[in-house]
């Protein structure tokens, strides 16, 4: 008789699925490739049309099995927020995010483990950045994840010390990391590509939205400085947040609009051109918990300036040139200017951040991710 690990996979084919799906489809895989002897792996997907069920099974091709619930998306978001729905069952489950069954059971007795990842505490700490049902959805789903589940899967050591400051799970929270998305590679029509997306012939680049935390606005205040290499900058994001745009925001920093480029990209190959060709990534954010896109810009040996938030630096393990935050107005976009203009400027300092990054970004793998899991579920 095989052993069988549910996943919910549910993300995988939601409307939008974003980075939490794109870190399901991953993880899923990789915890199918992982599988012991003996074991199976199975998805927990919300009642949806059958072509979902179909992608799901081509996306995840050795899950043993779909089990279909009865409620939609949505109503299986509410069902589970006050526990009143059935679910797979007892056994192994595991939640690619706080979207699971959770409810009482004998945690002693281990014929029922629900696991759940948490990828953010942004309900807590920055609760203008999303609606607010889905701030009341996520802290109701952390009430029930103290109470119910039998460990919490984290990204990185920082964010779990963020979320016990939060929520105290004890000796339940796993760090389980993740890895670059999967099809992150150059191909042949890597030039080809970068004519399509009318790269410049060299370029820094940086991601996210205008949104204060991420620091965007400071890195394009650094751009801006006198001094700074005059070199376009690809972002990586949406062009617009609120009634902010980059390029206005760029040019009230003395950056010329033409120097900018946004880009909102699906294909990883698309992503794997741009990074690669980069003189630089900048990750200014002023607060990060998964820190991603860092693996991402190691995994193609681009040179990496990033802050000082805790995540980056435990990613980065001393691979990227650090940038301190500091407090407000206390003279960071400065700070970033000075670390950009060395790195521009001196092809011996990029190409040694270059090789570390490089070395670092074989330190994670979605192999070793899956490995981490069944070991986790083996543990409980």
């Amino acid at each position: 008789m095989s052993t069988t690990l549910r996943v919910v996979v549910d993300q995988v084919v939601a409307h939008v699925p974003g980075p939490l799906g794109r870190y399901t489809l991953d993880l899923a895989n990789a915890i199918v490739a992982a599988a012991p002897a003996g074991c199976e792996v199975e998805g927990i997907v919300s009642s949806s049309p059958p072509e979902d069920y179909e992608r799901i099974q081509g996306l995840i091709p050795g899950l043993a099995g779909l089990y279909k619930t009865t409620l939609a998306r949505r109503e299986l978001a509410a069902a589970w927020q006050l526990g009143i729905t059935t679910s797979p069952g007892g056994g192994m489950i595991h939640g690619t995010s706080l979207f699971a069954p959770l409810r009482r059971h004998d945690r002693d007795t281990g014929d029922t483990q629900v696991v759940v990842t948490v990828h953010d505490v942004l309900a807590w700490k920055h609760p203008e950045a999303l609606t607010s049902a889905s701030v009341a959805w996520q802290k109701a789903m952390m009430k029930r994840a103290r109470k119910h589940a039998d460990a919490v899967v984290v990204p990185t050591h920082a964010l779990a010390s963020d979320l016990q400051a939060i929520a105290d799970f004890g000796d339940r929270v796993r760090v389980i990391g993740t890895a670059a998305r999967s099809g992150l590679v150059l191909g042949a029509d890597a030039d080809l590509r970068a004519v399509r997306l009318g790269l410049p012939k060299e370029f820094v680049v940086m991601a996210g939205s205008l949104e204060p935390r991420n620091g965007l606005v400071d890195a394009l205040a650094a751009l801006g400085r006198p001094g700074v290499p005059d070199v376009p900058v690809v972002v990586l994001g949406p062009s617009t947040w609120g009634d902010q745009h980059v390029a206005e925001v760029a040019e009230e920093s003395g950056v010329a609009p033409n120097r900018i480029r946004c880009l909102d990209l699906d294909d990883p190959r698309d992503l794997a051109v741009v990074l690669h060709r980069a003189l630089a990534f900048i990750a200014p954010a002023h607060d990060d918990a998964v820190g991603s896109a860092l693996i991402e810009a190691f995994a193609l040996g681009t040179p990496v300036i990033h802050s000082d938030v805790p995540a980056y630096v435990e990613i980065s393990g001393g691979a990227g040139l650090v940038v301190p935050v500091g407090v407000a107005d206390d003279g960071y976009a400065d700070r970033l200017a000075a670390a950009i203009t060395s790195l521009v400027s001196d092809r011996a300092l990029a190409d040694r951040l270059a090789l570390s990054g490089s070395d670092r970004g074989r330190a994670f793998s979605w192999r070793d991710s899956g490995e981490r899991v069944w070991q986790l579920h083996a543990d409980l």
